[in-house]
């Protein structure tokens, strides 16, 4: 199996199939693929039957996935990324595993287990009120991982220990300690913006962050969203006039 990750900014995976040759992927990531290729959406992948899938659940992943295989000939699979960000090849070997942001799961070759590996509500409003969750990567595999924005990765050493807003988390080792802190003081939390709770990573072992959180996109986008029942005119309308106007009061 050949593969080449084309683009930068919005890349997409390719995957090139040789006959019987087979990559799985939670249902709704296919982008392309040729006519030799057949598909089949079961609960019966990613490790462990339907109890499996459930776990998958629980860490934030789908029910289905969907195997794609080559029949007779070679064809071409594709995945393109939702976001601005970055995929990461991962070899994964058994008794070995990675934990990873709950949509950080892009395909694999079989053999792949897929699990809860962290979860813990953080109130109502957080992370859309569903609380900070990890999957669990595991099994004898090749996967790929898809992390939003740029991607910076460090090497800790044992009881080293890096600080990080839980949404710049992206994947990690799971030899690396993770828990969820507070931001200390009153007046931080309430004034300092830059949240409450923080996560702890400490190694030994490798992490990968994330530069471009989801939850910062969103609220980077929610101004030109509009409110309910405003067309996209409307919401470009009124960002002409509030430009006019600015303009306007500042000579």
């Amino acid at each position: 199996m050949n593969h080449r990750i084309i683009g930068t900014t919005l890349p997409v995976l390719e995957l090139q199939l040789e006959p019987g040759e087979s990559v799985v992927a939670v249902s709704g990531e296919l982008s392309w693929m040729s006519r030799s290729i057949d598909l089949q959406t079961t609960t019966q992948i990613g490790g462990g039957g339907l109890f499996g899938a459930f776990k998958r659940i629980a860490g934030g992943g789908s029910l289905f996935m969907t195997q794609y295989t080559a029949q007779r000939e070679s064809g071409l699979l594709a995945f393109a990324t939702r976001v601005p960000g970055h995929i990461l090849p991962v070899e994964v070997q058994p008794g070995q595993a990675y934990m990873i942001h709950r949509h950080g799961f892009l395909c694999s070759t079989p053999g792949v287990e897929l699990s809860v590996g962290f979860q813990q509500s953080l109130g109502a409003g957080i992370f859309g009120g569903d609380g900070f969750l990890l999957q669990k990567l595991e099994g004898a595999c090749q996967a790929w991982i898809e992390l939003d924005g740029e991607v910076v990765a460090y090497d800790l050493g044992p009881d080293e220990t890096m600080r990080v807003h839980p949404g710049h988390v992206g994947m990690f080792e799971a030899s690396v300690r993770f828990q969820i802190t507070r931001i200390p003081g009153i007046r931080n939390m309430l004034f300092g913006g830059d949240g409450i709770f923080l996560a702890a990573l400490t190694g030994p072992g490798r992490i990968w962050l994330q530069s471009l959180p989801l939850s910062n996109l969103a609220h980077a986008l929610r101004p030109y969203l509009g409110s309910t029942g405003e067309t996209a005119q409307d919401v470009g309308a009124g960002a002409i006039i509030g430009s006019v106007l600015r303009g306007l009061s500042q000579k």
